[in-house]
C-alpha cells in the first residue's frame, strides 16, 4: 500500500471544493487566498485518504496502548476510519471515541461515547487548526473524564502566527507539552500550486506566507 500523499490530498480535495483558491476573509479578519473547508470532506476518497495519513502519523508517533478521540461533529467519521485504518493496515487495535454536543441522560448517558478514557493517554484527531481554541475545549474535556492528551493530528496546518509570532500549532504544543503534528502544511499546498497552478496564484500565496506565516 502506498504512503500517504499530501500533493494527492490536495488534488483530490481541489476536485471536491474542499481547497479552493481566490480571497477569502477569515475569522481574523485576514484576506486568504486559499480556504479550505473541513465541512465538505464527504466523500469516500477523502475519507480514505485522511484516515491512512491520520493512521500511518499515529501508528510512527504513537506508543502502545493506542486511544484516539474525535471532536463532534467533522471529528467523528475521522477517528472511526482512523480506527480501522490502524487495524487494517498496521495491525494496531486501537480504542476510539467521541462526543456529544448534548449530554444525554437516558441510556448510557453524558456526552462522551465509546472507550472508556478514564485514565488513559489519547491522541485526539481534528481537521484544521487556526487559533486552537475548539482544540482547548477538547483537552478540558478530555481531562474532566480523566484522561490525558498525548498528542494531536490534524489534516492542515495553516502556519501562520497565532496570537504571537508563532504559530497556533507551536503555541498548543508549547502550552500542553505535547506533538501536536499535521498531514498537510500551507508548504505544500504552496508547493502543489507552483507545479500545477498559475503564477498569479503562487505569488499570491507567497505574499500571504510572507505577512502572517511562520515555521
Amino acid at each position: 500500500m502506498s504512503a500517504f500523499s499530501p500533493q494527492q490530498f490536495i488534488e483530490a480535495a481541489l476536485k471536491n471544493n474542499v481547497l479552493r483558491f481566490g480571497e477569502f476573509t477569515l475569522k481574523s479578519g485576514r484576506i486568504s487566498p486559499y480556504f479550505f473547508n473541513a465541512g465538505l470532506l464527504a466523500t469516500g476518497e477523502l475519507l480514505s485518504l485522511l484516515a491512512k495519513g491520520y493512521a500511518e502519523t499515529l501508528a510512527k508517533n504513537a506508543t502502545d496502548d493506542l486511544v484516539i478521540f474525535g471532536a463532534a461533529y467533522k471529528g467523528i467519521p475521522f477517528v472511526a476510519a482512523t480506527a480501522q485504518q490502524l487495524w487494517q493496515a498496521h495491525g494496531i487495535n486501537a480504542e476510539w471515541g467521541y462526543n456529544r454536543k448534548e449530554a444525554k441522560d437516558h441510556g448510557e448517558g453524558g456526552v462522551l461515547v465509546g472507550a472508556d478514557l478514564a485514565g488513559k493517554s489519547v491522541w485526539v484527531i481534528d481537521d484544521v487548526m487556526t487559533a486552537g481554541t475548539a482544540m482547548r475545549e477538547v483537552v478540558a474535556l478530555l481531562d474532566n473524564a480523566g484522561a490525558k492528551v498525548a498528542g494531536v493530528v490534524v489534516a492542515l496546518d495553516r502556519k501562520e502566527k497565532g496570537q504571537g509570532e508563532q504559530s497556533a500549532i507551536a503555541e498548543l504544543a508549547q502550552s500542553l507539552q505535547v506533538p501536536v503534528l499535521a498531514l498537510v502544511t500551507m508548504d505544500d499546498i504552496i508547493e502543489y500550486v507552483a507545479n500545477q497552478g498559475t503564477p498569479q496564484q503562487l505569488a499570491q500565496m507567497i505574499d500571504y506566507r510572507n505577512q502572517y506565516g511562520c515555521d
